[in-house]
């Protein structure tokens, strides 16, 4: 048979990635970074597009050596679409209307589904796909009830990483995602902690902007009132107060860093500060944990842990402590969004998923 060949594209704000698998094994990765001087002409996310995009065909000829012709599928990150089922989804024209004009936010994200559209067409015979985007929603009713109608809880974490996760335990375990109870834990810039019940999301904090423990860029659940006082105090603009909620909230906010290793290093360095602030993170993840636990009503056949922080022994060991009485915890250190966005492709080659439509 002959093999089958996948081109994953992750655009970020500053780097694209992409990567080629041949028969499920990545053949080539390739990290290709934009610097603020190049990305200073484009006045919207949107358009980056050929710019992009003709970067990626240049590192496929120069330096993999293939052709963008070589190609079964092409899978680019999802980007913030309406909220959607999990899922993989061909992209169609109204997925590409909103990616171009970012109906739930502007994000280098958006670019994956439109720049995979694209290299297909130049293809001539692949289809192009997203999978899993950030605003997978599968809440149950009752998780969407704030306290007030003015307010509903929104579905924004990391589906792609969460759900590569539990499928890697499913399987190494001889079992069915759609069968288990799971609670998956991402530490990275932003923290997620999702119930998966039996193949569902239907818990999760909204890592970006919302609720949850605080991370090492994002301040997580904030006491209501203090808030409201902080936005009418005439100290902070309105985009000052998003920052302080997203991107200079938590280690940021307290320790002057982003970088959970270099935190890890200063509490061993015996900096008391840093050990409070490392401990706290420690402590609201783990609740977070505890409180989807409630979700499964107690039935949790495992907890994972995963994301870029999970690399950290010391950290894992102390959450393990406080949230093993639970289930059992397995650690999947890192995350390969490239592979997550690849096994979607071959899944449904093999026919074990079908693609979704997006309206």
């Amino acid at each position: 048979m002959a093999s089958v060949k996948v081109l994953t594209v992750n655009p970020g704000s500053t780097s694209t990635k992409i990567a080629v698998f041949v028969d499920e094994q990545n053949i080539f990765q390739k990290n290709i970074k934009h610097s603020v001087e190049e990305l200073a002409p484009f006045a919207k996310v949107a358009d980056q597009f050929e710019f992009r995009r003709d970067m990626i065909l240049q590192v496929l000829t120069e330096e993999a050596k293939m052709d963008i012709k070589d190609f079964d599928y092409i899978v680019g990150r999802g980007g913030l679409i309406k909220p959607v089922a999990s899922g993989i989804y061909e992209v169609n024209e109204a997925l590409k209307h909103d990616l171009q004009i970012g109906v739930q936010g502007e994000h280098a994200s958006n670019l994956g589904g439109l720049i995979a559209s694209d290299l297909a067409r130049l293809n001539g015979k692949a289809k192009a796909y997203i999978a899993d985007p950030v605003v997978v929603d599968e809440l149950d009713d009752v998780a969407r009830i704030t306290g007030h109608p003015a307010f509903e809880r929104v579905s924004i974490f990391h589906a792609l990483n969460q759900k590569a996760i539990a499928r890697t335990y499913a399987k190494e375990h001889g079992l069915k995602y759609e069968d288990l109870n799971l609670i998956v834990v991402h530490l990275g810039g932003g923290i997620s902690v999702g119930a998966h019940r039996q193949g569902r999301v239907v818990d999760v904090d909204n890592c970006l902007d919302g609720n949850g423990p605080f991370s090492p860029e994002r301040s997580g659940s904030l006491p209501s009132g203090a808030l409201v006082d902080a936005c009418f105090s005439g100290k902070y603009t309105k985009a000052q107060l998003k920052k302080m909620i997203c991107g200079q909230g938590g280690y940021v906010a307290y320790l002057g860093t982003n970088d959970a290793y270099v935190v890890e290093l200063r509490v061993k360095d015996g900096d008391e500060k840093a050990a409070l602030i490392e401990q706290a993170m420690i402590y609201q993840v783990s609740k977070e944990v505890g409180a989807q636990a409630t979700v499964l009503k107690g039935k949790v056949d495992a907890i994972l842990i995963t994301g870029g922080i999970a690399r950290g022994k010391a950290f894992v060991d102390d959450i393990k402590e406080r949230v093993s009485f639970i289930a059992p915890v397995f650690v999947y250190p890192g995350e390969d969004e490239m592979k997550a966005l690849a096994m979607n492709a071959y899944m449904l080659h093999r026919g074990e998923i079908e693609a979704k439509v997006y309206a």
